[in-house]
């Protein structure tokens, strides 16, 4: 599959299809492009409450941006305990936590100079 020249926004909302598929909880897009010191344009970030679902989550993110746009991530970490995975994109990371771990890093308040947009949870 070619490669789809696509927006860091666009990158960003097929990531929150892609966590919306497996009911990730509490998404947030945080747009950082306005920032003078950023290493994205945007994060995603969500939760979810097991190892599992974490991992069923980033499967779903990458599978629905590499069907859409076939792009692969640059880099993934995190997968070995699956407490935070990171999948990054260049212009968009993505956050993928559980809750205890979202709760005491709190990526949203790191980063509160930025535009958030939440998104509400699928039940």
């Amino acid at each position: 599959m070619l490669k789809k020249a696509v927006s860091g926004n666009k990158l960003a909302d097929i990531v929150i299809k892609g966590m919306q598929e497996k009911k990730a909880k509490s998404i947030v897009k945080i747009d950082l492009r306005k920032l003078k010191i950023s290493i994205t344009d945007y994060f995603v970030i969500c939760h979810a409450e097991s190892s599992k679902q974490i991992d069923a989550i980033a499967d779903s993110v990458e599978e629905e941006v590499r069907k859409t746009t076939g792009i692969k991530p640059y880099s993934r970490e995190g997968f070995m305990n699956a407490e935070w995975i990171i999948i990054d994109y260049s212009d968009v990371i993505v956050h993928i936590f559980n809750r205890e771990k979202r709760y005491y890093y709190n990526l949203e308040d790191l980063w509160d100079d930025g535009t958030i947009k939440n998104y509400k949870d699928i039940e």
